[in-house]
């Protein structure tokens, strides 16, 4: 094992480590919005993620749907994680 052999290795713990952490963000978001939201918000959730998948393949979890009252308002927040070019 060499010196740099380490280093990667730290990098890669990190990146995992992040990765892991952004779909727990997303498991609980998803979980919130089913006893939450409203009843239509996991069909609006679909129905996006299919108008998505037309144009670029995605995951489910790559979609994140989130209705946040502001006051009187409510706001809708969506978050689709589009696949890197290669």
């Amino acid at each position: 094992m060499s010196l740099m052999d380490i280093f990667r290795k730290e990098q890669q713990d990190t990146k995992s480590a992040s990765v892991a952490k952004e779909r727990l963000r997303v498991l609980v978001a998803h979980d919130r919005l089913r006893h939450n939201g409203p009843e239509y918000l996991p069909q609006l959730q679909q129905e996006i993620l299919a108008v998505i998948r037309k144009y670029v393949a995605i995951e489910e979890n790559d979609v994140n749907v989130q209705l946040e009252q502001q006051g009187q308002t409510s706001v809708l927040e969506l978050n689709v994680t589009l696949p890197e070019d290669d």
